[in-house]
């Protein structure tokens, strides 16, 4: 039995609830003066909300708080009639998946990036592992001559802060994507925004030209250097995206501007669901702990069915998703961030939200490099920070600071 596949009519459904989504996000950011909710008024205003974007709405601000699995299991919850039998597979497929062999996806990127101009590397934007794996990979990439990190996401630019603020742009709010700019600008690299101003309505061809011109301008300006190019599901597809209407996506028009194929890599079809039945069985057939990029004999890279593949060069297999004391594992990456322990006494009352920011940050707008929702007394109360000093704040369920102090991660 084939996967099932979105129609083309509800591949277009789903662009025109993301235009929505993208309305709802700037009168929402108009509207609310929290950006950081506690999990229960989240889902308040999720079950309040009758719009047509809310799954993606409400899952978009679990992620921006720091609530990795609620993000995805209310992400699925919009596609419960599509998506609701366990994925399968065809007997083919799996014969033709067994043909490669996983290779750790870091170390593949890392080698084939020394060979490469341009690489585009895209996320689905309520999952915050993808952000942490283009992190892991900066400082490899800044060794092999990669200077320039652009980003769909980034609104405003970063002037000489070298870290994000809370108007820079809307999904950079979230703490790994912070985390991501932050680490960039710290490395060396020029960080820049590349979205598109058009306000032409023609089902995103312009949007998806558009990108692509202000990337090109910024290579031809600077020829002897590398570009990492972060952005969102479709954009990496080199052949004709799902979306019609654009007719060529971002990645594909950078072709036609440059005559440069990019490495395009895709994190997001084989990544884990929030409903473990949604999972690609491919994911339970490598059964490693960390991602994969999976190459044949050839040297040749699986990137979809034998007869369905993905008009990309590689896909990212990521494993689903161990805790250790209620976080994700991968947020450590790989043990270079710390796991820091709050104090009990620190927490007069619950729920908690504690959020940690850097020297200075907190003051100037800036984003928590991480923040976590304590319920009780019994919950563990571990952040996972670089080594710094920080500021912790700790806000009741009213949103009022009930203490806040500093922290030094050595």
């Amino acid at each position: 039995m084939k996967p099932i596949r979105l129609t083309k009519t509800k591949k277009m459904l789903h662009f025109k609830i993301f235009l929505l989504l993208l309305l709802s996000i700037n009168i929402t950011a108009q509207e609310k003066k929290e950006t950081y909710l506690f999990s229960e008024d989240i889902s308040t205003n999720f079950e309040k909300d009758k719009t047509l974007p809310r799954f993606q709405v409400a899952a978009t601000n679990f992620s921006i708080s720091g609530y990795y699995k609620l993000a995805l299991e209310t992400w699925d919850k919009q596609f419960e009639n599509d998506f609701s039998k366990k994925r399968t597979i065809s007997k083919e497929d799996s014969i033709y998946f067994k043909t490669f062999n996983p290779v750790n996806a870091k170390e593949y990127i890392i080698n084939r990036s020394k060979n490469e101009r341009i690489i585009l590397i895209n996320e689905a934007h309520n999952n915050s592992r993808h952000r942490v794996f283009t992190t892991s990979l900066l400082q490899d990439l800044y060794n092999n001559g990669y200077r320039f990190l652009g980003l769909e996401a980034l609104w405003e630019n970063l002037n000489d802060k070298g870290y994000p603020v809370l108007e820079s742009g809307f999904y950079t709010k979230e703490s790994q994507f912070g985390n991501l700019i932050k680490e960039a600008t710290a490395i060396g690299f020029t960080v820049f925004g590349y979205e598109s101003t058009s306000k032409t309505r023609d089902g995103g061809k312009t949007r998806e030209i558009e990108q692509a011109e202000n990337i090109v301008k910024l290579m031809k300006e600077n020829p002897d250097s590398k570009f990492l190019i972060h952005c969102g599901y479709e954009h990496i597809v080199e052949g004709t995206p799902g979306i019609k209407t654009w007719e060529k996506a971002m990645a594909g028009r950078i072709i036609e501007m440059t005559g440069i194929n990019p490495l395009t890599i895709d994190q997001t079809n084989y990544s884990e669901k929030g409903t473990p039945i949604l999972n690609s069985p491919y994911i339970e057939m490598v059964n490693l702990d960390y991602p994969v990029i999976m190459v044949n004999n050839e040297n040749q890279t699986f990137n979809g069915d034998k007869d369905n593949p993905k008009k990309i060069d590689c896909c990212i297999i990521h494993p689903v998703t161990k805790y250790k004391n209620n976080r994700p594992d991968w947020l450590s990456l790989s043990n270079e961030r710390k796991t820091v322990t709050i104090k009990k006494s620190k927490i007069k009352e619950y729920p908690a939200l504690v959020m940690a920011y850097r020297i200075n940050e907190y003051e100037n707008n800036g984003i928590p490099a991480d923040i976590i929702e304590i319920s009780n007394r019994d919950e563990k109360t571990n952040l996972i920070l670089n080594k710094g000093q920080y500021k912790i704040l700790i806000k009741n369920k009213n949103y009022k600071i009930a203490a806040e102090f500093e922290q030094s991660v050595k």
